[in-house]
């Protein structure tokens, strides 16, 4: 997972270094490839995914709500920041466009000093040790064999669990309507007004 991220954060720097440099390029087009590639990169799923799993069972819910507020928020500030009198001006617009490498470059430089995903370690590399490691680092000393059974419980459900691939998975007719419900949702979100709201 942790690492995921960081190789994230280098496809955001480098998409923000790309759009950042097109006025002095002198060209659109490299705006038009800095915007595909932050748009391919898994920041959001990926942030999701590490904060649930690194998270206390108690808090939990509460971690992958915040994120789902500082994305929001971080959509707020850019829609303030693109105004004529802030960033928006002709001879500061490359900057604007530049900034969604500036998140990325401090969790980069930040994201080493945190451990890897407790469950992470446990179920996917098979490292007890590190995945007890990574919890007393976490949420400190103390007793958190609780946690460690949870996570081995979940090992124990996904061993009998058959992990689909994406083609599988659109090929298998008991998840179809499932899947056609989710594409619609996200491809719809872009037409419901939130950008507005």
């Amino acid at each position: 997972r942790k690492k995921c991220l960081l190789c994230n954060n280098l496809l955001m720097i480098v998409a923000a270094s790309i759009m950042g440099c097109s006025k002095i390029a002198q060209s659109f087009e490299m705006i038009l490839i800095g915007r595909f590639m932050c748009g391919i990169s898994l920041c959001v799923p990926l942030h999701h995914q590490y904060v649930g799993e690194i998270s206390p069972k108690k808090l939990r819910g509460f971690a992958n709500s915040t994120s789902s507020f500082f994305w929001t928020l971080g959509k707020a500030v850019g829609q303030i920041s693109g105004q004529r009198e802030l960033l928006g001006s002709q001879s500061l617009w490359p900057i604007l466009m530049a900034s969604c490498g500036l998140p990325a470059l401090v969790q980069l430089v930040t994201l080493p000093f945190f451990p890897e995903s407790p469950p992470y370690l446990f179920m996917h590399k098979g490292d007890h040790e590190g995945c007890k490691k990574a919890i007393r680092q976490l949420w400190g000393e103390g007793h958190h064999q609780a946690e460690i059974d949870d996570i081995m419980k979940e090992k124990a459900t996904m061993k009998n669990t058959k992990i689909l691939s994406v083609l599988e998975l659109m090929k298998e007719p008991a998840f179809r309507w499932q899947l056609y419900m989710i594409v619609i949702l996200t491809a719809t979100v872009q037409l419901c007004g939130i950008n507005a709201v």
